[in-house]
């Protein structure tokens, strides 16, 4: 019993040895293996820095607005006797666009009109009779206030009828009309809208900590989704005096010029406030920068023994700006900055530096 067992034992230890001895080869095999492997080099694609002018702005969102914008309406019921515009007409101020049908006023007006001559030598005639002692000062009164009367009922029927004629309060273009000639009409109800566009608004907001970069007539660029090969221009007319206590933002108003009538009310745009240029700074493309949880790097590349390898560089990045980001701090001219290529690198890996045009669109796109 004791024999079968220690010879069982042996086998054991002799599998077992043979197992650890098979690993430890394994593993000193390998090690030759790769202590004999060469170094691994990974292409990559660079830029070179250098310092340029920079112009930073300040980003911020808003809708356009009219200069002048109303829907007009009327203030009294009636009947539509003449409508004197169509939809999308210019008009100028003043100009009668629509009127209510004011034949009783007007009736009544002359009428008014046709009894005050008689009232007015009647007065004339009674204050000539007072001064001989003809008549009593309460005939006098009496005339008086008939006249008056009548000439106070003539203004309150001439107001009555400019009350039923919707005049255009300013210059501009009306838009699709609601109405039509014989609707009766209540008051409030929603005729036309119009506006001057000659000039349009955008008002925005901007971050109490940007007051200081801001000021009257500072000069704007604005985008808008309609026209994205279009830019525009404007310049700062208004800024609210008082800062919002809830958000910390400031309300500003710029002025636009639309000369050729493409902005419209209501567009959504974003404007960039131009600042003063500065000298001397650095930027890079967008592509180069890699995000981790302690900050934005990149690959900046140097020349070790006569090998190229790439080392991570912690920067700081402002402003951004298409495919460019503002760097602040971390670079400077002439360092050669990894744009490609960097997500198999490591610190300290040798690198190939290649052209790569991969993100360069053709000329001519091929057809399917």
């Amino acid at each position: 019993m004791k024999k079968s067992f220690v010879v069982m034992l042996v086998v054991a230890l002799v599998l077992f040895g043979t197992v650890i001895g098979f690993n430890m080869f394994k593993q000193q095999k390998i090690a030759e293996y790769m202590a004999n492997m060469p170094e691994p080099e990974f292409p990559v694609t660079v830029t070179e820095m250098s310092s340029i002018e920079w112009i930073p702005t300040i980003e911020a969102i808003g809708f356009i607005e009219p200069n002048q914008g109303v829907t007009l309406t009327t203030q009294v019921n009636g009947v539509i006797d003449h409508i004197n515009f169509v939809s999308g007409q210019s008009v100028k101020q003043g100009d009668v666009l629509l009127a209510l049908d004011s034949k009783v006023e007007a009736a009544n007006l002359k009428s008014t009109q046709a009894r005050l001559p008689a009232a007015k030598a009647k007065y004339k005639r009674y204050q000539g009779l007072f001064r001989k002692g003809s008549i009593s000062k309460e005939a006098l009164d009496e005339a008086e206030a008939n006249y008056r009367s009548l000439q106070a009922d003539v203004e309150s029927l001439n107001a009555s009828i400019e009350r039923r004629t919707i005049d255009a309060p300013f210059d501009g273009v009306v838009g699709l009309r609601n109405v039509f000639l014989g609707e009766y009409l209540q008051p409030g109800t929603e005729i036309v809208r119009l506006e001057d566009t000659s000039i349009m608004r955008l008002r925005f907001t901007v971050p109490q900590t940007d007051i200081a970069k801001i000021k009257l007539d500072q000069k704007i660029n604005i985008a808008v989704d309609a026209y994205p090969e279009t830019p525009f221009t404007g310049k700062i007319s208004a800024i609210e005096p008082a800062v919002n206590f809830q958000s910390g933002l400031i309300q500003v108003q710029a002025d636009i010029p639309n000369n050729h009538g493409q902005l419209r009310s209501g567009m959504f745009a974003r404007a960039n406030i131009i600042l003063p240029t500065v000298k001397d700074q650095i930027v890079v493309d967008q592509t180069a920068i890699n995000f981790t949880l302690y900050g934005e790097n990149v690959y900046v590349l140097r020349e070790e023994d006569s090998v190229t390898r790439a080392y991570q560089q912690v920067v700081k990045v402002g402003e951004r700006k298409g495919h460019i980001a503002h760097v602040l701090n971390g670079l400077k001219a002439g360092d050669k900055v990894v744009t490609s290529g960097q997500v198999r690198l490591s610190n300290g890996a040798k690198v190939r530096v290649v052209e790569n045009d991969a993100l360069t669109p053709p000329e001519q796109l091929p057809q399917l």
